[in-house]
């Protein structure tokens, strides 16, 4: 077993120095060279050299040296040494040693004397510390600080030693007096911690008589009141209120760490609305204060936990927290936008959805890189803000109209797909809203925010003003017709031909030329012959937006101009008396879609039009020509009324989380409730009554962390061996984010003392242990706890396997008994999560890992299945369950979870009904990580199945 180290130093083992060659430096004058030997000695030391036969040099050669250096570097080598044979006893050469440490402790220099009082924090050796305790203690009242705190170290470490009190009996005493005439911060830090570890009445009573002047002590002693404070009213709960007042004291000291670690404090031992309220208000000045983004992640961080369990006080805070926008950061953004939107109430709507418009128009202004992200994020909290109190709508919808032309096509969709929300559920913007989209459609650029803005023209467009300036808008983003002139399809064809690397074609004073390869260049001269490389031409303000991305060969957009003109003509029968404008109207339509499949089927575009769109746009085609009663109520009002069982759906699933957030803590039928207004009140301040109520509130709500119930707690014990083996092992495992313990029984079967038993463990995967194993001794038929800490790096299924060893008086060698593998399951490390379809597409494009396992199943029902496979990996199904109804013998849905190491995990099932009942299709998993994927498909392969 490799012994415990107090140094670490990082050691080059490619050129290890001969133990001859330091021999020779140390016995040589020159003392850089003593000092390189010295560091050479200790780095062989600490690598398991033992180099026995350079400890007499040392004591010959090094121990008298005058050099700081070199005294300071014996030090660290006499640490490293061992110091005791193999039966435990001190070595007999150590007895040179001693003299030298008492020679050193009264030494006239500082330095020297610092160093060995540190180095004697870090000594075990009762035999080699029992001389020297009388230096030790003369020590504490040395005139020079960095002495008195080391010697004050030293005492503890002496205090703490098994037989320690009896070695030092009056120190927890001497410490006290130190206390009350110590001047150096650092080293009446050190001295109440001695009185915290090893005698805390003393530091409580302290504590208690200078409770007033808490305040101007210094930041390293108030981090240990602190620490005290919280341990004391863990153990004491009744004197709870008295230690609160102290950390209201210090809420107001300079020291950032000091106030960080206060709010903490309060919110881990007080519920009281003033106490909360005192550490909501100090993580918000730190907010502000604190330029670091990190620390401002850790305090939004504090301040999302604070809403979970506080949230009626967080909700005065709103204000404060929103400044944090100010940061540039994107990340602290996120953060501060996702606690603002869950902390809304109609008392402060108004106010937040003004600040998240001022900040929308700094957006417009500034040239930073990651406006356009920032811009999206805003849009989005607007959104959800306006779903929740329509009343807002009107006052941010036309602002976010500006931007459905944004170079960001994101931020554009959102801004589209909330108008087309707001347009439904705010009746009265609807004329405003369809105005304002009919002067600013020419601005569009993206298709599919186009595709988006048309079908709201063509759903909300209602009166006869409206259907008239719709149809004109489109006509005029759609520009002359016909897309393409023959002469330049037959030059396409030619060029196409002679694959010129420059186009040369005729260009008419009106119309954009389409190249061979598609692209296509504006002339304004009457026509003259045009030489140009072949170049992408997004399409310039004076030829609509709609022609420059049907001539980029967008086809689905033109099937969705041709549905949303076919529903403004069946509109305009309704309205328009006079036949002859409807027939107008009908037959302009008829030739733009008549243009655009000519322009799909000619050879002016590389790509032909797609067979979807063809059909769409001849439906349209069709309908205009010969219109039934049954197909224009189709048209005009089964889409509309999908759109609103959507909405309808979506929100009854927000109620319904909301509803099961609200139901989780209940408390037992026969706890017991105080009444507030019979218990005794005497001596009791304003806060501490409202602690000790909320205190009793807690426990009557059932909001105490209660213990796993008995039952669920049996299912996580793993026998780890066999009950006729010698020695019985089990182990219960905790598994809490980075760490899983390992609580192991291990109990002697046999009627024999069982020495140096040791545990091994090792492990598979992103798994690593903490500790080396300790030997035990068992006795016959007793039993011992081992605990076992692994650390957890990434989300995969890990293995954890290992053995017991140990030895018997009548058996020479080590038996060792093989235990049962553990294996750590993925499903403790993922959680249920959501997110918009928009982020399930982005992040299903750029996880490069996939894992495709072929559905298995004996369950028949394809929505039994799917439940089965949610249940299985414990994720969220981001389908609406509206999607999922019906019997159509096909059924494809979107998983989504996150791990507690924030990596995403998303699964697409995709199954089919066969003829003969049985389900076939694929489950497919991507994620960033290997690990991730691996470890899902192996859980689903291993619960598809289903059944019994």
């Amino acid at each position: 077993m490799e012994k415990s180290c107090s140094l670490l130093i990082h050691f080059d083992k490619g050129t290890p120095a001969l133990a001859n060659e330091i021999k020779e430096a140390l016995e040589g004058n020159d003392v850089p060279a003593k000092v390189d030997a010295m560091k050479k000695a200790v780095m062989l030391l600490l690598n398991g050299e033992t180099l026995p036969q350079l400890f007499i040099t040392i004591i010959r050669y090094v121990l008298p040296s005058e050099d700081h250096t070199i005294q300071k570097l014996l030090v660290l080598y006499l640490e490293t040494i061992e110091k005791t044979d193999s039966k435990g006893s001190v070595l007999p050469e150590m007895v040179l040693i001693c003299q030298n440490l008492r020679n050193n402790l009264q030494h006239p220099n500082e330095y020297i004397r610092g160093v060995t009082l540190r180095f004697l924090c870090r000594l075990n050796e009762v035999d080699i510390i029992e001389p020297l305790i009388p230096s030790i203690m003369s020590n504490l009242e040395h005139r020079h600080p960095y002495v008195r705190r080391n010697a004050i170290l030293a005492v503890m470490a002496v205090y703490k030693l098994p037989q320690g009190e009896q070695l030092v009996a009056d120190a927890p005493e001497k410490i006290e007096n130190v206390l009350t005439t110590e001047q150096d911060p650092s080293a009446k830090r050190n001295a109440f911690l001695m009185l915290f570890q090893c005698a805390q009445e003393r530091a409580v009573n302290y504590l208690l008589t200078h409770v007033d002047r808490v305040s101007d002590w210094g930041e390293l002693l108030q981090m240990v009141v602190l620490d005290l404070v919280r341990k004391v009213c863990r153990t004491n709960k009744g004197e709870k209120g008295k230690y609160i007042k102290i950390i209201i004291s210090l809420l107001i000291v300079p020291s950032a760490a000091v106030v960080y670690e206060c709010a903490g404090t309060l919110v881990s031992l007080s519920s009281a609305p003033t106490a909360i309220r005192a550490a909501a208000n100090t993580y918000c000045q730190l907010l502000q204060s604190q330029s670091d983004n990190n620390v401002k992640l850790i305090v939004l961080d504090r301040l999302n936990e604070l809403k979970s369990s506080h949230r009626e006080i967080m909700v005065d805070m709103i204000m404060d927290v929103l400044r944090a926008l100010s940061s540039p950061n994107l990340d602290i953004r996120r953060k501060t936008l996702d606690i603002v939107l869950e902390l809304i109430t109609p008392r402060n709507i108004n106010e937040v959805v003004l600040t998240l418009k001022k900040e929308v128009m700094k957006t417009q202004s500034g040239e930073l890189e990651k406006n356009g992200e920032y811009r999206q994020m805003l849009i989005q909290a607007i959104h959800s803000c306006a779903v929740k109190f329509p009343e807002v709508a009107s006052t941010v919808v036309h602002l976010l109209m500006d931007f459905l032309g944004d170079n960001n096509v994101a931020s554009a969709i959102d801004v589209v797909v909330f108008v087309r929300e707001i347009i439904e559920t705010n009746p009265k913007l609807r004329v405003s809203i369809v105005t304002r989209l009919l002067d600013t459609f020419y601005q569009i650029r993206a298709a599919r925010v186009c595709s988006c803005a048309l079908w709201i023209i063509g759903e909300y467009c209602l009166s006869l003003s409206e259907v008239e300036s719709g149809i004109a808008t489109i006509k005029q983003c759609l520009g002359d017709l016909p897309f393409y002139s023959i002469s330049e399809e037959g030059e396409a064809n030619d060029s196409s031909k002679k694959s010129q690397q420059i186009n040369s074609t005729t260009v008419s004073s009106r119309r954009p030329a389409v190249l061979a390869d598609g692209t296509y260049a504006t002339q304004s001269a009457a026509s003259e012959t045009v030489f140009s490389p072949a170049t992408v031409v997004q399409g310039s303000l004076s030829t609509g937006n709609l022609r420059s991305l049907l001539l980029t060969g967008d086809f689905f957009l033109g099937a969705v101009v041709a549905c949303t003109l076919t529903k403004l003509i069946l509109r305009l029968e309704e309205v328009q008396p006079s036949k002859v404008e409807v027939n107008k109207a009908t037959t302009n339509a008829l030739l733009i879609m008549v243009s655009m499949i000519q322009l799909g089927q000619s050879s002016v575009l590389p790509h032909p039009i797609d067979n979807d769109s063809y059909d769409r746009i001849i439906l349209c085609i069709r309908l205009l020509c010969n219109t039934g009663n049954e197909v224009r109520k189709i048209w005009l009002n089964s889409c509309h009324e999908s759109f609103v069982t959507m909405l309808s759906d979506k929100q009854l699933r927000e109620t319904e989380e909301i509803k099961a957030k609200a139901q989780i803590s209940h408390s037992q039928p026969d706890d017991l409730i105080d009444f507030y207004h019979l218990k005794s009140r005497r001596g009791m301040s304003q806060l501490e009554l409202e602690d000790a109520v909320h205190d009793d509130l807690k426990r009557a709500t059932g909001e105490f962390v209660k213990d796993e119930n008995d039952a669920n707690r049996l299912n996580r014990v793993l026998q780890l061996t066999g009950f006729s083996d010698p020695v019985y092992a089990e182990a219960y495992v905790t598994v809490h984010h980075y760490d899983i313990v390992l609580d192991v029984t291990v109990i002697n079967r046999t009627k024999e003392t069982l020495q140096n038993l040791c545990l091994e463990l090792a492990t598979m995967g992103d798994l690593k242990l903490v500790e080396r194993p300790q030997n035990y001794t068992l006795a016959p038929e007793s039993s011992k706890q081992i605990k076992a800490n692994i650390k957890v790096s990434s989300t995969e299924t890990g293995v954890i396997f290992g053995n017991i060893v140990y030895e018997s008086s009548n058996v020479l060698e080590r038996t060792v008994v093989v235990l049962n593998d553990i294996h750590i399951d993925i499903m403790d490390y993922i959680s249920p999560a959501v997110c918009s379809d928009a982020a399930f597409r982005t992040m299903w494009a750029e996880f490069e890992w996939e894992n495709k396992v072929a559905v298995n199943t004996v369950i028949q029902e394809e929505k039994e299945f799917l439940d089965h496979i949610i249940k299985s990996t414990n994720m969220k199904c981001l389908t609406a369950l509206s999607a999922l109804e019906g019997q159509c013998g096909f059924l494809a849905a979107n998983l989504y979870a996150k791990s507690v190491f924030g990596e995403d995990a998303l699964v697409n099932v995709s199954i089919e009904k066969q003829a003969d009942g049985k389900l076939s299709g694929y489950i497919r998993i991507r994620s960033k990580t290997q690990g991730i994927a691996l470890s899902l498909g192996d859980k689903i392969t291993l619960k598809q199945k289903g059944g019994s």
